[in-house]
């Protein structure tokens, strides 16, 4: 009788537990679902809302230069240029940057002084947008027109193809000025995956590469990096997705001015800041193609995580 007790009460705590564990279950893959439904309505929103200039515009909507609320005339093609080309060239600058912080930041700074600099990493990829935006338009703009820009039109006003990258007003604004800030909020973020990265790299392997007799960087670049590739590429795609959708500093440095230049000094526009500077005035269909912008932003952020995952898989498979 009384194993047979002991087996009774070992069956009513064991469906007890298989109930708790069930219902966590359901618990947690609903947080799940509501991650997909909350990105399902969003997704939604943005269809619904943009149909109406989708359909009274048609392929003109992608393909027009001209923005003029007023006339209800949209194309979207120069804030998709100025988006795209701000933020791969922000990349341009802050991979090389963040790759030889985190580099200096893992084999030669003296710990005391790493922590120091882990820590101003971290703040200032906690500083708001519109703090960059202001100090940029205040502090950046007027370096780049007394300073960096003259001397650029200067080497380079005269030499084919280039003269035309070169030019533009000597303001500070622009598409390169943009591109510039935009490469300085990336930076700590890139960097810090790549610190990250590059601590959990097992050192043993850095040990066998110095028993052979490279150096430091001969160690990062032949040992380091090939280990290190999947995760490299997920933290710059991150970088990338955070120029993408930067909205304040852009707004700020870019000079919103519906253009396509090659003049890296020229003023453009970017899908963010139209929608930033518009947004509260819109009504009937500005706000559906500005509706429509937010879309194609999100469809171009979608495509560019598409990729890097295909490209993951590649460095996997390879």
């Amino acid at each position: 009788m009384m194993i047979n007790s002991q087996v009774a009460s070992a069956a009513r705590i064991l469906q007890v537990e298989n109930g708790r564990n069930a219902r966590f279950r359901v618990f947690v893959l609903g947080i799940a679902l509501l991650v997909l439904i909350v990105l399902g309505a969003i997704i939604l929103t943005l269809v619904d809302g943009s149909l109406p200039v989708f359909k009274q515009l048609g392929i003109s909507f992608f393909t027009g230069k001209e923005w003029d609320p007023v006339a209800d005339h949209y194309g979207i093609l120069p804030a998709v240029y100025g988006t795209l080309v701000t933020s791969f060239i922000a990349l341009l600058l802050a991979v090389p940057v963040s790759f030889f912080i985190a580099f200096f930041l893992t084999e030669l700074c003296p710990l005391r002084l790493r922590t120091v600099l882990n820590s101003v990493i971290e703040l200032l990829a906690g500083i708001p947008s519109i703090i960059y935006g202001m100090w940029g338009l205040f502090v950046l703009a007027p370096i780049l027109a007394d300073h960096v820009q003259p001397v650029l039109s200067k080497t380079f006003g005269h030499v084919w193809l280039l003269k035309d990258i070169f030019t533009g007003p000597p303001i500070g604004i622009g598409y390169f000025p943009a591109a510039l800030i935009l490469a300085i909020m990336v930076v700590p973020f890139i960097t810090a995956v790549m610190r990250e990265v590059f601590e959990v790299v097992p050192k043993t392997l850095k040990e066998g590469g110095y028993g052979l007799g490279a150096n430091r960087w001969e160690v990062m670049w032949d040992i380091v990096l090939p280990h290190t590739k999947v995760a490299l590429m997920g933290g710059i795609m991150l970088g990338l997705g955070r120029a993408l959708g930067e909205t304040m500093a852009v707004t700020f440095m870019i000079g919103n001015v519906n253009n396509i230049s090659l003049g890296l000094f020229d003023s453009g526009n970017s899908i963010a800041s139209v929608i930033a500077n518009e947004f509260a005035e819109a009504k009937d269909m500005h706000m559906s193609a500005l509706l429509a912008l937010g879309l194609i932003l999100f469809v171009i952020a979608f495509v560019v995580l598409a990729i890097a995952r295909v490209l993951t898989h590649q460095v996997k498979k390879a």
